[in-house]
């Protein structure tokens, strides 16, 4: 019974990581973020916040890729020869 269990867990975790978020359901938390900043939908201080937090959002991916390529100081320095 126990590796069926394990099986299960380990199956509903897989599923789980696999959950990715539509451009939908982003859009849709961002416009919640700024209705709670208290922005009114339809005005330009609420499209400024929505185009705020996808920059944001990119700049963070940006910033996670440079730092995955372990490149955060410049491109890696190699040196060639025994000297």
């Amino acid at each position: 019974m126990r590796p069926v269990m394990f099986f299960a867990v380990v199956l509903t975790l897989f599923v789980a990581a696999c959950q990715t978020i539509t451009p939908e359901e982003q859009r849709a938390i961002d416009a919640h973020t700024c209705s709670s900043f208290g922005f009114k939908r339809g005005t330009t201080p609420f499209s400024n916040c929505l185009l705020r937090l996808d920059l944001d959002r990119r700049a963070d991916r940006r910033a996670q890729m440079v730092a995955d390529q372990g490149m955060l100081y410049g491109p890696p320095y190699y040196r060639y020869g025994w000297w």
